[in-house]
């Protein structure tokens, strides 16, 4: 673009980038006079001397030198358009040179959803802890909606994930263009019953049955995969929440390997009790 024809926002720009490489600028006013308005003058000689800097050279006299300029009155000597071709793409090179150099940061989002009830995680904050490269761990919390978000100049984020009554998970992700993920996260009912026993918390325990009756389809398969391939072992709905409310060491070891709603509720369930 002709230097004639910049808008306000491009000489605002070329001003800042004038006080940046040699610590001065040229008035608005300056600029309209002798820029943007045909003009038989040239510029002040100190204007000449900053855009000479500007161009990398120690003042006019020294630009014209270099390119072969004679010597005439300022009063009827133009300035070629070459000039300003040749400040402008230095300009211009040096604008992109530290546009570039500057990292974008990512920004990921997460909501925390728990597993067995699809609803976002908010009675209690979920724990934080990030821990991507060379930077120390930094400890965060889930907000009152139960989502998080991390803006950072990595192109991914690791981080680990604990609350009291859910399982404590590490995640990793890469930037992709999902603006905020829905993580699942499996409950402890080991801790939540522990909880419930520990605190006298008869209701608490009583509800958490009628959750579990509630999430699960009466007619749902529920089979348990038995160590060492011994096979399989199947469990009714009862039976398998009473495993669910019932603070033991197996409770405290039971994985949930595979499960499959429909409508809203679990109909069919895969888990085993690790050793």
């Amino acid at each position: 673009m002709d230097i004639s024809e910049w808008k306000g926002q491009d000489i605002v720009v070329f001003q800042e980038d004038l006080q940046k490489h040699v610590k001065a600028t040229i008035s608005e006013k300056s600029f309209y006079s002798y820029f943007k308005n045909s003009s038989e003058k040239l510029p002040r000689v100190d204007i000449l001397n900053l855009l000479s800097q500007y161009c990398g050279f120690t003042n006019w006299n020294d630009f014209k030198s270099n390119h072969n300029i004679p010597t005439e009155s300022t009063k009827t000597f133009d300035i070629p358009k070459w000039f300003w071709i040749v400040l402008l793409s230095f300009g211009l090179f040096a604008f992109a040179s530290v546009y570039f150099m500057i990292p974008s940061k990512q920004t990921f989002s997460f909501c925390f959803i728990d597993q067995d009830r699809n609803q976002p995680i908010t009675k209690i904050p979920v724990d934080i802890i990030i821990l991507n490269d060379k930077e120390s761990p930094f400890y965060s919390k889930s907000d009152s909606l139960g989502c998080f978000t991390w803006k950072t100049k990595d192109d991914f984020i690791h981080f680990i994930i604990q609350s009291p009554y859910h399982k404590t998970d590490t995640i990793y992700r890469i930037a992709s263009s999902d603006t905020k993920e829905k993580l699942q996260i499996r409950t402890d009912d080991y801790a939540l019953m522990l909880h419930y026993y520990a605190n006298g918390k008869v209701e608490d325990w009583k509800n958490r049955k009628k959750e579990l009756s509630r999430i699960i389809a009466n007619n749902a398969t529920i089979f348990q995969v038995l160590p060492y391939g011994l096979g399989i072992e199947i469990h009714t709905k009862d039976e398998f929440i009473n495993k669910l409310t019932t603070p033991t060491e197996s409770l405290k070891n039971i994985e949930i390997i595979e499960s499959r709603r429909l409508n809203g509720q679990i109909v069919k369930l895969k888990f085993k009790v690790k050793s």
